[in-house]
């Protein structure tokens, strides 16, 4: 299996250093670098082609939330999950809007990071269990997945895991345009703006199984 190549960026050299370390011994993985900012994250995003940046929130000149709306523009198949110890809504939100595809607290276990890593890398949003909490609290205007129909409820479930509209149009033998409407439409009836949050209320929701 090819390993997932990742860039670490904090402006700590200890705890980057740290991080990059940790996380590159762990199986499937493959540090290719590590930057100080997000200037920095941008040109070796450039140079190194990761698929997943681990990526500080707050750093001095270009901070991690616009850095990772940079990315998003100039490496849009790269994955950006937020690291950091800032707990904060604010930078939650500011993270998500900017294009974050998770939220992690800088707490986790080498081995719980190496597995977000190679799950968002599959295209599953990681938000750490607290901030899912809030988010989930934070819509009340969300239905009750008993609302969707049978073939949206399995739709919902597959792009919970990360699946693309063409490996969901595959597994259930629709076309592509017709997925993509389904999502439109479950997105619209549960309140939701983007998959991102569609991967949580399927998992607060109890929708991806034990």
């Amino acid at each position: 299996m090819t390993p997932v190549r990742v860039l670490v960026v904090d402006d700590q050299q200890l705890v980057r250093d740290g991080i990059a370390s940790l996380l590159g011994i762990q199986p499937g993985i493959e540090v290719v670098g590590t930057a100080a900012g997000g200037e920095e994250a941008l040109q070796r995003a450039a140079e190194l082609g990761p698929d997943v940046v681990l990526m500080d929130v707050r750093m001095p000149g270009l901070d991690g939330v616009e850095a990772t709306r940079a990315l998003r523009t100039t490496h849009p198949s790269c994955r950006v999950v937020m690291l950091t110890t800032f707990d904060d809504d604010q930078y939650v939100a500011l993270a998500l809007r900017a294009g974050a595809d998770g939220y992690l607290l800088k707490d986790l276990g080498a081995a719980e990071l190496a597995d977000a890593v190679r799950l968002v890398h599959r295209g599953v949003a990681q938000l750490d269990p607290a901030v899912a909490r809030r988010l989930a609290a934070q819509r009340p205007s969300a239905l009750p997945a008993a609302d969707l129909t049978t073939r949206e409820m399995e739709i919902l479930r597959l792009v919970a895991t990360g699946a693309t509209n063409r490996e969901i149009a595959g597994r259930m033998f629709l076309s592509e345009g017709t997925v993509k409407n389904h999502v439109s439409r479950i997105l619209s009836r549960l309140g939701l703006r983007d998959r991102t949050q569609a991967a949580v209320y399927a998992r607060d929701n109890g929708l991806l199984g034990p």
